[in-house]
């Protein structure tokens, strides 16, 4: 009987061995496709780091950000009761009264709409309002002084010292306010904040009937148990006056839930430069090991089992991807430091950056377990090479039965993207929507890259000239790259320009229209006797009267008979104020969608209200329904006519609520002016004689507020760019992973035709067709997937127009294609330069 042959098992050392001699000839190429996920590591470990820090500073500067240890607000006047409570409450006290108003800047005649703040007490109790000087904060309200923010002293070139008008009192500016608890850079942008002292805001006028103040309590409590008692006490008491409390546990809370959303947003575009990534090193193992089956068939002949020859590989992957994996964290480590100074306006706090050493384990884990679970599709089939393999010249056949276990990885690729979004989405939905529309994505192109292999396959003319053919032949042979190329560049395409388009939508929903009918001027808080004679003001200066709408304040009593409390599902419906109008005909901005309108109110009949759309659903409203308005104390019941689906982006005066004429005629009210200003010199001599003519009328410059918003915009725009930055610089690598994966083959093809006699103009010609037709095809695709996505953003979250910009989109594809194209020749450049036989030796 022949001799039984046994195989010895093999140590874990030599595996290690043979995965370090087999990969030294392939190092580069092994860095250079794994590097595909350094910068999705890096954007995340950032992310990460920059969150743990912010978090630790919001807990640490929660106090100095509330400046108190409890805040009661009220956008009404309290009850002489509750404020003879609140007066003897904590053991130190301040009180604030903030509202929207004109100051006039006498010295040069400016004016501009501020945020006031009448303060009374020692406020802030914790942390410093910053002023220059710097008693200033602390000496304003000895005296008819004032504290201007410093945007509004440079805007206006002014000067402690100098005055300002707010309502009928002068004020002499004490100092210059740089920073107050809470303000960021944004916010002191769009409404500068005034301080002035309390004492003095009865004295200017503006605290009449139809003013937005809001009434701010602040509290500061030596014992954290006598706090928790009060707030306990007295929680149902405030919450049935409809006062608000905030702690600074609430205060820590609600900052981070304000920086959640934006936390999410950067760690999700990290997470797509991930994702790119992942399909790069896929795709490029997948070509890797075709490659090696001649070796592995080899080691198959000596007696390696399949099992260790997977193990040599897997080694390899593992060790390359911790290395991709510690240089991203490294550089996500780096990178931390520069988010404070892109997001630096919108933060409220001051963030001091440290290493995170618990994101920096989390990026190295996560770039591990994608380098390996991406590449165990490709990895599993080494167990499947036969001995047979190393003197076969055919291999299609290796991998033609189905691998369950290959199943399982692509299951758990499905489960790991699923899981990972939810734990940034914290919404199931969301979680659901997002990973669909990717795999969507992904699907698309695999099948448009096959269909594109197909169609190149079975429909090339034969009449085209050799070189044309030649470059359309490569797009389907053997190790080719149109299958990754096409998912790397389309997914890419289509996140960067989703985002680029969805900051278009956000743009265009503020940008004011440049057309003789719109408005850039508005004027509001203007009493019934004050109206004729603004309005003369404003044709002297030979000014339109575009819209005069009065407005009354008013709040809901009941619905359905039903008051707070007794359902839950309505709570939202009485919370705040409301500003109504009465009007007989709608608006060019306003269309009823159900119901019918009733523009006038008839004798002994029920009186029938207009809502808007989406203010009906929000509270639970349905046509029909009664509503009982509690108008300055006088109970108006009504009936809900119809619904009206409003245009807030319209630049106009627009309501939720709209009456019809007939009823509120006699009630308290103010009214709102819109005019249109041909030049910003008539727009400050007119802004001037308002305020000295009608000190409590508020004047917003809309040509202004878009100025603001469009430089509130480029910054998002910017942080958005930011990260998509690390998507586009990972596209990049991951084409040219691509492109150096099929080296090899592309060497053989191109030593074939330069043997046969093909020059080098034709070789550069033949690669600059397949990475030109490739790159153009690819491109298209991500782009048709942004537009659609950009659409149904736009038609169902954002619920806005969508018109795509055409240049951007045509400078894209260019700079795409000519990328691709570039990259692909770059990669001949070594066969340009030497001999066939020369390169030979060398690849052999």
């Amino acid at each position: 009987m022949p001799e039984k042959i046994t195989y010895q098992p093999v140590s874990t050392a030599w595996l290690f061995k043979m995965a370090w001699r087999d990969s030294r000839k392939n190092q580069s190429r092994l860095l250079l496709f794994i590097s595909s996920i350094v910068l999705g590591i890096a954007a995340l470990v950032a992310v990460y780091s920059f969150k743990d820090n912010l978090q630790r500073d919001i807990d640490q500067q929660a106090k100095e950000l509330t400046g108190a240890d409890l805040v009661i607000q009220s956008r009404r006047p309290v009850s002489a009761n509750m404020e003879s409570k609140l007066a003897t409450m904590g053991d130190e006290r301040a009180q604030e009264r903030s509202f929207a108003s004109m100051i006039y800047f006498i010295d040069n005649e400016g004016s501009r709409l501020v945020q006031i703040k009448a303060l009374n007490g020692a406020y802030p109790f914790y942390g410093t309002m910053e002023s220059s000087p710097t008693t200033a904060a602390k000496t304003f309200q000895n005296g008819r002084n004032a504290l201007v923010d410093k945007t509004l002293m440079l805007q206006f070139n002014a000067k402690p010292g100098d005055s300002i008008k707010i309502g009928d009192l002068t004020f002499a500016i004490a100092g210059i306010l740089i920073k107050a608890p809470g303000q960021t850079g944004i916010s002191a942008t769009i409404a500068p904040t005034v301080y002035i002292p309390l004492k003095y805001l009865e004295e200017t006028g503006l605290t009449k009937i139809g003013s937005r103040i809001t009434y701010s309590f602040y509290y500061r409590y030596k014992n954290a148990d006598s706090l928790n008692a009060v707030i306990k006490k007295l929680e149902p008491q405030l919450e049935k006056e409809g006062l608000d409390i905030d702690t600074v546990e609430s205060k820590k809370a609600e900052t981070g839930r304000s920086f959640r959303d934006m936390s999410r947003f950067m760690a999700l575009s990290g997470f797509i430069a991930l994702l790119l990534g992942c399909i790069g090193v896929g795709s490029a193992i997948h070509v890797y090991i075709q490659e090696k089956l001649a070796a592995i068939a080899t080691l198959r002949c000596l007696g390696l089992k399949a099992k260790d020859a997977f193990l040599i590989y897997l080694i390899q992957i593992m060790v390359i991807g911790s290395i991709g994996a510690l240089l991203g964290a490294i550089l996500g480590t780096l990178v931390q430091f520069l988010l404070p100074i892109v997001l630096k306006d919108f933060l409220p706090i001051t963030v001091t950056m440290q290493i995170s050493w618990i994101a920096i384990l989390q990026g190295i884990a996560l770039g591990l377990v994608i380098s390996v679970l991406f590449a165990l599709p490709s990895l599993l089939g080494v167990r499947k090479i036969s001995p047979l393999n190393a003197i076969r010249a055919s291999f299609e056949n290796v991998a033609a039965k189905r691998d369950p276990l290959k199943w399982l990885v692509y299951a758990l690729m499905v489960i790991f993207v699923l899981g990972f979004t939810y734990l940034q989405m914290k919404s199931l939905v969301q979680t659901i929507a997002f990973t669909s529309g990717i795999f969507i994505a992904f699907l698309l192109l695999v099948a448009f890259s096959k269909l594109l292999m197909f169609v190149v396959r079975k429909l090339m003319p034969a009449s085209l000239s050799y070189l044309w053919r030649q470059g359309f032949a490569n797009l389907y042979r053997p190790n080719n790259q149109t299958l990754m190329l096409t998912v790397a560049i389309g997914l890419s395409t289509t996140f960067i320009c989703t985002l680029f388009f969805v900051q278009g939508i956000l743009m265009n929903r503020v940008t004011l229209s440049a057309s003789e009918n719109q408005p850039n001027m508005l004027l509001f808080d203007i009493q019934t006797t004050q109206k004729e004679d603004l309005a003369n003001l404003t044709t002297s200066y030979k000014l339109p009267l575009m819209n005069q709408v009065p407005i009354i304040t008013m709040r809901i009593e009941e619905i359905n008979g039903k008051k707070i409390g007794k359902d839950s599902t309505q709570t939202r419906a009485f919370r705040g104020e409301l500003r109504a109008t009465y009007q007989d005909t709608l608006t060019v901005a306003e269309k009823v969608v159900a119901g019918v309108w009733t523009g006038k109110a008839s004798a002994n009949a029920p009186i029938y209200v207009s809502l808007d759309e989406r203010y009906a659903k929000s509270i639970n409203v349905k046509l029909k329904d009664k509503i009982v308005f509690n108008v300055q104390g006088m109970l108006i019941p009504t009936v809900v006519g119809s619904l009206r689906e409003v245009n807030w982006s319209r630049m106009q005066t627009n309501f939720r609520v709209v009456f019809p004429t007939g009823v509120l005629e006699t009630a308290p009210q103010f009214h709102v002016l819109m005019t249109k200003v041909p030049s910003n010199e008539i727009s400050a001599k007119f802004q001037g004689a308002v305020v000295r003519a009608f000190p409590n009328v508020s004047v917003i410059d809309l040509a202004l507020i878009l100025q603001l918003l469009d430089e509130i915009l480029h910054k998002i725009g910017f942080v958005i760019r930011f990260m998509a930055g690390f998507s586009m610089v990972t596209g990049w690598i991951v084409l040219l992973s691509a492109v150096w994966t099929s080296k090899n083959q592309r060497i053989r093809e191109s030593i074939l035709l330069r043997t046969l006699g093909a020059s080098r103009k034709q070789i550069l010609a033949i690669n600059a067709i397949e990475h030109f037709f490739l790159g153009a095809l690819a491109t298209a695709a991500g782009l048709m997937l942004a537009l659609a996505g950009s659409w149904l953003l736009a038609r169902f979250s954002f619920e806005s127009n969508f018109s795509p910009p055409l240049v951007p989109i045509l400078l894209l594809f260019v700079g795409v294609v000519v990328l691709v194209v570039i990259t692909g020749l770059w990669s001949t450049r070594k066969i340009l330069n030497h001999p066939p036989l020369k390169i030979l030796r060398t690849e052999g």
